[in-house]
């Protein structure tokens, strides 16, 4: 038997409890997908207040430094690299189901430590985010770089 439990604390609620082989995880997907609707999709907030009462409810957080869930994400980036290793470009492209679903799983647990490394620094990855671009935008205007995938210090400045 497997219970799949929806939410932490008083408001959780029981949303699969059956036996499950392991090719139902297809139907499980189909079955979870009406609750998870309900939740926050791109709530960075949410899903970090999640993460860290699930770390808290574990008592966790005394694992979580800085030092740890960046040698955690480095791990999990690792894992995530081994699902292309050897692929071609157009077989990276075209994964079967199975293997999507394995890369969707090593994302989430590189988002999952990447929020709470961001959570642990006070880092607001959005705002993070958004200062990158903004930098980026200037390194690379894209009249002088459209088409072209060289670093930075590789173009020439057209005012020497």
């Amino acid at each position: 038997m497997v219970a799949l439990l929806l939410g932490s604390g008083p408001q959780s609620r029981i949303i699969a409890d059956k036996p499950m082989p392991k090719s139902s995880q297809d139907m499980l997907r189909d079955e979870l997908r009406p609750c998870l609707q309900d939740l926050p999709r791109d709530s960075l907030t949410a899903l970090n207040a999640r993460l860290l009462a699930f770390a808290r409810d574990r008592d966790w957080e005394q694992f979580h430094s800085p030092k740890n869930l960046s040698m955690a994400l480095a791990g999990e980036c690792g894992e995530l690299l081994e699902h292309f290793q050897w692929l071609t470009e157009a077989q990276s492209t075209a994964l079967t189901p199975e293997k999507r679903q394995a890369v969707a799983h090593e994302l989430a647990d590189i988002l999952i430590y990447l929020i709470r490394l961001c959570e642990r620094l006070e880092i607001d990855p959005i705002a993070a985010a958004y200062e990158k671009i903004a930098i980026n935008e200037r390194r690379y205007p894209a009249h002088r770089v459209r088409g072209d995938a060289r670093r930075a210090d590789e173009y020439v400045d057209p005012q020497s």
